[in-house]
């Protein structure tokens, strides 16, 4: 017989209770310090998911704890280090701010949504957040991961999280999932406008589009990474006007012995630089938000890269961040998908929300 299911404690039901609507912003997450005990506890599950990891799991298992564990750490919480800031870990620091500012922008169009962050590794988890949304009265949660190309190591383990958390949860919230984004306007328009900006004021170069890599197995298994991953670089090129030969769409971030996703990033502006290329402008359109992979791996890394080969200037754009347009697409996805929910005012939350309102009216000014 099945054994029966441990729930979790739920809030206390009230009769008549007011339909509400949440969204949870969901990123990969971070360790808690740059140190190698934080940096340890982080890899350990995030490396332990099998969705990031596709090899036999036994295998894979021992590696991780008697090789990789015992190793790494140290090294990555040195790098994580390098662009640690007094808030904290950037990508946590700008996931956070990206949803207070979607919460404004949500309640400055008259929607009474709730708007939280979640780790899919670290803190604090999709499970935390998603029981304090309940407690919070809400019904209907949209699940909208930070990653607006679809991927199963990704999207879809953020979406296990949510299942695995749902398992356990006896009056489940109506429950939504964004698969993708890579291609919507709004994004489009908000990458272009990170180009632009930059260029206005420092000039231009070959424009490289660096992706997080994946293994090259993952395509041939169908996942859409790739194609999507691309389908953004070629409407990116399109809405700056850039020619075929004006620039890159690379792929950063190898692990493992593993052929992966190609051209790699860092072999690509050697390349350049040795064929004359003076200088290169990288944009990271897959990350949101700055972290370790842009920070340290692409701004720094690969920077000395190109220098070493000859390259006289490297540019590094930002990522997305709290860039205005951004939050505005941000916004527009998250409404296109909360179609026919109520996301009105309950009575008893129109004081607060309409300070908020007027709050996130006075950011805007």
């Amino acid at each position: 017989m099945p054994s029966t299911p441990r729930f979790a404690a739920e809030p206390t039901h009230q009769h008549g209770q007011p339909a509400r609507t949440a969204v949870l912003l969901c990123n990969l997450g971070t360790p808690d310090a740059p140190i190698g005990a934080a940096v340890r506890r982080y890899l350990a599950e995030f490396l332990s998911d099998p969705r990031v990891v596709e090899i036999p799991r036994l295998l894979w298992l021992a590696i991780l704890h008697g090789v990789i564990l015992r190793i790494r750490p140290q090294k990555s919480a040195l790098k994580y280090a390098a662009i640690w800031t007094e808030q904290g870990s950037p990508l946590k620091v700008w996931t956070e701010k990206q949803s207070e500012l979607l919460q404004q922008a949500l309640v400055g169009a008259d929607n009474a949504v709730l708007v939280r962050y979640a780790m899919r590794y670290g803190s604090p988890s999709i499970a935390e957040q998603l029981d304090e949304l309940k407690q919070q009265g809400a019904t209907r949660v949209l699940i909208l991961p930070a990653y607006p190309q679809y991927s199963g190591t990704t999207t879809a383990s953020v979406f296990d999280a949510v299942y695995l958390w749902a398992a356990r949860t006896r009056t489940i919230p109506e429950l939504r999932f964004i698969n993708h984004y890579h291609d919507h306007p709004g994004y489009i328009q908000a990458l272009g406008q990170r180009v632009h900006d930059h260029w206005d004021a420092n000039g231009r170069g070959h424009l490289v589009m660096s992706f997080h890599g994946v293994p090259e197995r993952t395509l041939q298994l169908g996942d859409p990474y790739h194609c999507e991953c691309h389908k953004t670089g070629r409407l990116l090129a399109q809405h700056l006007g850039l020619s075929k030969n004006e620039y890159s769409v690379t792929f950063q971030s190898r692990f493992g012995r593993a052929k992966w996703l190609e051209p790699y990033t860092e072999p690509t502006v050697r390349e350049l630089a040795r064929k004359g290329t003076e200088r290169v402008d990288i944009i990271c359109p897959g990350f949101t938000s700055d972290c370790l992979e842009t920070l340290e791996e692409i701004a720094l890394e690969v920077r000395d890269a190109f220098m070493e080969e000859g390259g006289q200037q490297f540019h590094y754009i930002p990522c997305l961040n709290d860039q205005s347009e951004w939050i505005s697409a941000l916004a527009h996805v998250a409404q296109q998908h909360m179609s026919g929910w109520p996301v009105g005012l309950p009575p008893s939350q129109e004081g607060e929300l309409t300070r908020k309102a007027a709050l996130a009216m006075g950011a805007q000014r």
